[in-house]
């Protein structure tokens, strides 16, 4: 039996552009109508049915709940701020309150204004002031309602999917401009720390907790050889670690979303061969989620430890997998969870779980497919179905321990 914290926060996980639907002045929306076969749309209709979605997620004793504001919504045009908008994320950062979830907040979840991907995105110079304005309007609307902020959601899986591997908007493969996107991403968040922290201190307000959601993998060499064993060293220090490195003194907490592991198997010394082999053979056979992730819950354990030298709380701000197997889904939970207080018991201040998702939602390039929910969506009616998974886990809730 595992016994955890009273104070621990327990819940899950949405981002907005993945459930609201009609987020229409996104760059992903207009990117989708042509390089996505299955379209956004109405999503889950989270926008005009967040109350209902709340009233599940106190019903299975979640008190916390991890959203993102979509900027698109609240600067649909350069400089024209929507007051509507803004007054629609109190609203729902409300509906969290009266229910006494704690809400953690998500200022950028991958989706970028059409204007301001038009201009160049993060790869140009002057993205980073436009984002502060942003940051700044959002945090003094919200700020006597939000204590947690995560400034950027996965910047290393941003910048690789959108400008390495090429797959999400702007669909473009440049080293230059990756870098430049990280740089601009280093600077966003570090300038938006200190901005946010000042505006807290101009309303009077305790100090917020600030942080970043970092998506980590275990990278596991697939055989002894020093080839192998150097390229996971390499990739856990660039991937899991560099962003985090670079923002050091600029964060109140780490957030960690973890999912899987991947195998390192060189085929040669060449740079793309140091970033990105993997091994074909299957050398390390595990059970797999619908997208074909190795499920590896001792790849959390050595994340998180690895973690133990910034001397931060960590926040689990995603973990979870997709799948039609339900069994297979609370399985998986369940053993992430024991890993999550094993590395407590080894001095990681981990500070809450947060499981991803909420709700069966669009998951980016893959469509509608892939199923993450601990609720079920039925895309046709939106009807909601809570999953036996989601009850099991909201016992955990519940009382704090796992037996």
């Amino acid at each position: 039996m595992d016994r955890f914290p009273d104070s621990f926060l327990w819940g899950a996980a949405c981002s907005s552009y993945q459930v609201e639907g009609d987020n229409v002045n996104s760059d992903w929306w207009q990117w989708e109508k042509q390089a996505v076969k299955e379209n956004s749309g109405r999503a889950c209709r989270h926008y005009e049915l967040y109350e209902q979605d709340f009233d599940l997620a106190k019903s299975l004793h979640h008190n916390a709940h991890r959203l993102s504001i979509e900027w698109a919504r609240i600067e649909p045009e350069e400089g024209n701020f929507s007051q509507r908008e803004l007054s629609h994320y109190v609203n729902v950062i409300l509906a969290l309150r009266r229910r006494g979830i704690e809400p953690l907040v998500t200022l950028h979840h991958f989706t970028n204004p059409a204007w301001f991907s038009r201009q160049g995105g993060w790869a140009r110079k002057g993205a980073v002031p436009l984002f502060l304005r942003y940051c700044g309007r959002v945090t003094r609307e919200l700020a006597p309602h939000v204590r947690h902020w995560f400034t950027i959601n996965e910047p290393n899986v941003y910048l690789t999917h959108a400008f390495v591997i090429g797959v999400w908007p702007p669909q473009e493969k440049s080293l230059r401009k990756a870098v430049a996107v990280e740089n601009n991403m280093v600077a966003a968040h570090r300038k938006a720390y200190w901005l946010m922290r000042g505006i807290y201190k101009d309303l009077k307000l305790p100090a917020p907790a600030i942080g970043i959601a970092q998506n980590m993998m275990a990278f596991v060499a697939c055989t002894p050889r020093v080839k192998d064993r150097l390229a996971a060293w390499l990739r856990d220090r660039w991937y899991n670690l560099g962003f985090l490195e670079r923002i050091r003194g600029h964060m109140d907490f780490i957030g960690v979303n973890y999912y899987s592991r991947q195998l390192v198997d060189l085929k040669g010394w060449g740079l793309s061969n140091l970033a990105g082999d993997v091994c074909g053979k299957n050398h390390f056979p595990a059970k797999k989620n619908s997208l074909g992730w190795d499920i590896y819950p001792e790849g959390l354990f050595s994340v998180l430890m690895r973690l133990k030298k910034y001397r931060l709380p960590v926040i689990i701000a995603e973990n979870g997998m997709c799948t039609a197997d339900d069994e297979l889904r609370w399985e998986y939970i369940r053993q992430h969870l024991q890993v999550v207080r094993r590395a407590m018991e080894q001095g990681v201040p981990v500070e809450g779980y947060l499981y991803w998702s909420l709700l069966d939602n669009f998951e980016w390039d893959k469509g509608f497919t892939p199923r993450f929910g601990l609720i079920d969506v039925d895309y046709t009616t939106f009807q909601r179905t809570v999953r036996e998974s989601a009850r099991k886990y909201g016992r955990v809730c519940e009382t704090g321990v796992l037996e």
